[in-house]
């Protein structure tokens, strides 16, 4: 008992002494080998396998920080790099990691998938900091019985569409296209695929969820109270502990879902088929979804805007067809355009591969998808825009030259759901959301400057036609264009309210007040998480919440 407190005072002399030093990548990786044991029953040696310095295991590390970077713009030699990077693969660990980054004062990144659009899981404007890789945690359990499924912070969507594919051929799940993204950022900062309109988000479905809390406790819906679990179905899970796991409630798919891409251009009349798309979409089928692209394109070597209206219908070709026809004509939908396939073929065809040649299998390899340089921004649209707008922002994509729009309808299920049922408040009232994308090959630190200020010069051309007073944006679209968090947080409430209010609106000052309670150090931070009241306690907090 003796060894055991002197071993404590020993650890609490060593961290005194750290965090009056100044903290170099070395000194922070033999910290957390010494600091885990002490903070979880598993051995030293099965503790270091998952602990990688810049240093120390530089080959092994580098491999672990290079894997799931998905944006090639955080993957420089000027990139800020995390003095440690660990790999859980126990809740135990988990737990460990938590309380030594807490003790040592080094600031925790939590990555389940890497898509996060600004790299923000994984790059950081501090100078010390971790990062909590979460890709291990990918164990899937589907119960087609009672229709849920429990799902690991780091499974990707892909691996999660194919056990449910595995065991039932009506059943799926309202998640997004791109299948190599991290179950825990996607669910916990709202998530949404092309059965929105008829399911609604993939946070309008999670029942249940185990996190780590900044005390290093594992808590579970019941435990953590409902203000803690509203907050991470929406409002980003990094903010207020680390997600370990997701309990989810499984949607019906029919056996017949059916998909086409029709393009046109704008001597094609795209301008006003998008103007009629803008007024059908919000009341049309619950069970049809048409994404709108535009791009800028060269035709016969004469720059022009061009419109790809690509559908995912939860029913048969003929269904869809006189639907179309009744509706929206002017598209001239044809029954060969259309093709008829299972669920998780439509899982496919979004994802861009070729139904002819590929299988479900795809789905499980984790590395799949294309990785290059980008940029992202967001946008939501009230009020419908009339054909000559439209003409007037393909004239400007096509000046331009490298930027394309997203166009993704609402209605249906979204407008059925009150806009504070979850942090993402962006419901009822919103036509369409706007994703702004640049994406590139080529390294030129000159063309990512170029695309980038593409990207903001379209954004500001946008404000017309867009949401006021906030502008808003969507959480899942990562932004740091419209407002940082800086110095550590200690400003937090000001500079968090800036984005704040736009990637959550009215939800803002709930969220606010659940991690003052939770959280009221701060500890759980990054560049545009939920911040703390200033001079608030948790205490107090929790008084001012009942």
């Amino acid at each position: 008992m003796k060894s055991k407190n002197m071993h404590s005072i020993l650890l609490t002399l060593f961290f005194l002494s750290f965090s009056k030093a100044a903290l170099d990548s070395d000194s922070i990786y033999h910290s957390f080998l010494q600091c885990l044991p002490s903070n979880s029953p598993e051995s030293a040696d099965e503790l270091s396998s998952v602990v990688y310095g810049s240093t120390a295991n530089s080959s092994d590390y580098t491999t672990v920080l290079q894997t799931y970077i998905k944006n090639e713009r955080f993957n420089t030699t000027s990139t800020p790099k995390p003095a440690v990077i660990i790999t859980p693969t126990t809740e135990s660990q988990v737990q460990a990691a938590v309380i030594c980054a807490k003790k040592l004062g080094v600031q925790i990144k939590i990555r389940s998938g890497g898509h996060d659009y600004e790299g923000i899981s994984y790059v950081s404007s501090e100078s010390n900091f971790i990062i909590l890789d979460m890709f291990n945690f990918r164990s899937i359990d589907v119960n087609i019985d009672d229709e849920t499924a429990v799902v690991g912070a780091g499974a990707q969507l892909g691996e999660f569409y194919y056990r449910i594919y595995e065991k039932s051929k009506v059943h799926g799940f309202p998640a997004g296209v791109c299948q190599t993204v991290g179950i825990g950022g996607h669910l916990s900062g709202g998530g949404y695929g092309t059965m929105l309109r008829k399911y609604g988000l993939s946070v309008d479905h999670v029942t249940d969820a185990r996190i780590v809390d900044v005390n290093g406790r594992i808590l579970d819906r019941k435990s953590m109270g409902e203000d803690l679990f509203w907050a991470i179905r929406g409002g980003g899970g990094g903010s207020f502990g680390v997600i370990l796991s997701y309990t989810v409630k499984l949607v019906s798919v029919p056996e017949t879902n059916t998909v086409f891409r029709v393009i046109k251009t704008q001597a094609e009349n795209a301008s006003e088929l998008i103007e009629k798309w803008q007024t059908i979409m919000p009341d049309i089928d619950n069970d049809l979804f048409i994404r709108v692209l535009l791009q800028p394109v060269t035709v016969n070597r004469t720059r022009t805007g061009r419109a790809t209206f690509i559908a995912h219908f939860l029913g048969d070709s003929d269904r869809l067809v006189a639907l179309m026809d009744k509706n929206f004509p002017e598209l001239g939908l044809k029954k060969e355009d259309c093709i008829e396939v299972s669920w998780i073929q439509s899982v496919l065809y979004w994802a861009n591969f070729d139904l002819n040649t590929t299988s479900p299998e795809i789905l499980l390899d984790r590395h799949s998808g294309d990785v290059n340089f980008g940029k992202r921004k967001s946008d939501y649209v009230q009020t419908r825009i009339p054909a000559s707008g439209i003409t007037t922002i393909f004239n400007k994509l096509v000046e331009l030259g490298r930027v394309g729009f997203v166009f993704n309808p609402y209605g249906g299920k979204m407008y059925e759901i009150a806009s504070d049922a979850t942090p993402f408040p962006h419901r009822a009232g919103n036509l369409f959301k706007i994703q702004y994308s640049v994406n590139w090959n080529d390294p030129d630190p000159q063309l990512e400057a170029n695309y980038l200020n593409q990207s903001r010069v379209m954004y500001d051309f946008m404000t017309p036609f867009v949401s006021k007073d906030p502008r808003g944006a969507f959480l899942n679209y990562r932004d740091l264009d419209i407002g940082v968090m800086t110095g550590g947080g200690k400003s937090s409430y000001s500079e968090g309210r800036v984005y704040g209010e736009k990637y959550f609106m009215g939800n803002f000052e709930r969220l606010v007040k659940i991690k003052t309670a939770v959280d009221p150090d701060n500890f759980f931070r990054n560049e545009q998480s939920i911040p703390t009241l200033e001079g608030k306690t948790s205490g107090k907090v929790r008084k001012m919440m009942k």
